[in-house]
């Protein structure tokens, strides 16, 4: 069976990717280091079929007669429903945690709890709002920018998660899924998986026109900076990184593309 360059099978790290990062019923056979560095390595692939899903609903919608706004708010849904919410979850809890303004510890508390403060209310209503506006624009344009839309967003997501795996980026916590793939992907990995998936953007945009091959790539390196500008605040914050963080990370890399493919 071929291995990836973690020593992991593909199997395996496709499993870890999609039994970890989606609700699809994916049984996660391994759970040690070096599946953890295959999974995260094949973490856009888990998204580009979350994108595509999501995109096909948007679609499907819009074949149906519904208007943009009523296809982009299917769209945002599906990403949702396929994690059940956790990116989600985590964008709210770390605006919480960051919100309190309190040391490491206590921030990190906050973040474990199960209600949601304002910061994490606030925080996850202007990420949707912003989210299902931009997917709104694009479907408006054409159903082919929403679509192009919903699969780099998506995958630009997970290529977020990707980047945050990568060696020399510690987790706060020794347990949970910030310490399992914490530093486990090597730089150099790191940053081939996000040239290919800026480059397949690149090539997504170029089967829609001319100008969205370069709105394509533009979007997935724009979403890599913002969701590295939020990694490296959480890092100094919490003194690494969190499932909570990932989540976080998810959401602002995936709402970044979309806000960049939007515009006109």
């Amino acid at each position: 069976m071929s291995k990836t360059a973690s020593g992991a099978s593909l199997a395996d790290s496709l499993r870890f990717a999609f039994g970890t990062l989606t609700v699809l019923p994916v049984k996660v056979t391994r759970w040690d280091r070096g599946a953890a560095r295959g999974g995260m390595l094949c973490a856009p692939v888990a998204g580009l079929v979350v994108g595509a899903g999501a995109a096909l609903v948007g679609v499907t919608l819009l074949a149906m007669g519904a208007g943009p706004l009523l296809a982009a708010v299917a769209t945002a849904a599906v990403p949702a429903a396929l994690t059940r919410g956790l990116h989600l979850d985590g964008l709210a809890d770390t605006a919480d945690g960051l919100g309190s303004g309190k040391p490491a510890e206590d921030a990190l508390r906050i973040m474990k709890q199960s209600d949601i403060g304002p910061f994490g209310v606030i925080t996850l209503l202007f990420v949707l709002l912003a989210q299902v506006a931009a997917l709104a624009q694009a479907y408006d344009v054409s159903w082919a920018r929403g679509v192009l839309a919903a699969v780099v967003s998506a995958t630009a997501a997970r290529l977020a998660l990707t980047l945050a795996a990568r060696a020399g980026v510690p987790a706060a916590r020794p347990e949970g899924l910030g310490a399992a793939v914490a530093g486990t992907v090597p730089l150099r990995g790191a940053l081939l998986v996000a040239v290919a998936v800026t480059g397949a953007a690149a090539g997504a945009g170029a089967l829609v026109g001319a100008y969205d091959l370069v709105r394509a790539a533009v979007a997935a390196g724009t979403s890599c900076l913002a969701a590295e500008l939020l990694l490296r605040h959480c890092t100094r914050r919490f003194g690494g990184i969190t499932g909570d963080v990932f989540g976080a990370l998810a959401e602002t890399a995936a709402t970044t593309a979309l806000v960049v493919l939007s515009l006109s």
